[in-house]
This record gives structure tokens, C-alpha cells and sequence, in this order.
């Protein structure tokens, strides 16, 4: 294949873009687990749309009693990103917009993979 044979694209965004508040917000969860347990493994996806926010994946820590308490922390996390960017509109505010959060305990067949698999974690 040459570089005649197909078409590059790429998708640049600026700052307060959803995709951009997005990764903010994963990053943000994914930074809040790892200070805590540097170990964690974290699978942290963000969605946002008018005055919703849906945090999803999967988290798997060395005692999963703690993920419970971890995950009370998710909203204030995704809160105070959205803050911190400024968003303080009808459409989309830190303090009002509905904030889901759908992190739940890594499944047993992906903590096999990734913590099984012979030093390549």
C-alpha cells in the first residue's frame, strides 16, 4: 500500500471541547486511584453530553473492600474538574449537571490477564 491508496485524518479540539473535559475527567479518577494505591489498575471511561456526566469501567485494587470508598470520591473528582475549566453555564454546570458513575470492580477474567500474565502487566 502506498501513500497514494488512502486518506489521513485526524480531530483536533480545543480546551472545554466535551472530548476534552472527558479525558480530563478520566485522567483525573485514574490519577485519584493510583495516589492512593500506585499498584491500581485502571480502566476509566468518560462520557458527556448536556448537563450529564457517565464515568464507566472497571477498577481492580489489591483489596477490593477499599473500592467502595475510592469510588464515593468519583463525583467530587469529575465535579471539580468541570469547575476548574469553568464551566458554570444553564446547559452545563460543575455543581448541577447529573454525574453517573458506573466504576465498578475488575472483572476476575481481566485481572487474570493482566495480573497473570507472566510479567507483561
Amino acid at each position: 500500500m502506498t501513500r497514494q491508496d488512502y486518506i489521513f485524518t485526524s480531530e483536533s479540539v480545543s480546551e472545554g471541547h466535551p472530548d476534552k473535559v472527558c479525558d480530563r475527567i478520566s485522567d483525573t479518577v485514574l490519577d485519584a486511584f493510583l495516589a492512593e494505591e500506585p499498584e491500581a489498575r485502571v480502566a476509566c471511561e468518560t462520557f458527556a453530553t448536556t448537563n450529564r456526566v457517565v464515568i464507566g469501567g472497571e477498577v481492580g485494587l489489591s483489596d477490593p473492600q477499599k473500592l467502595s470508598d475510592y469510588l464515593g470520591r468519583v463525583e467530587e473528582i469529575a465535579r471539580g474538574c468541570i469547575k476548574d475549566i469553568g464551566y458554570a453555564q444553564k446547559e452545563f454546570h460543575h455543581a448541577k449537571c447529573e454525574i453517573t458513575n458506573l466504576l465498578h470492580q475488575q472483572s476476575a477474567h481481566i485481572a487474570q490477564g493482566v495480573v497473570g500474565g507472566g510479567g507483561k502487566d
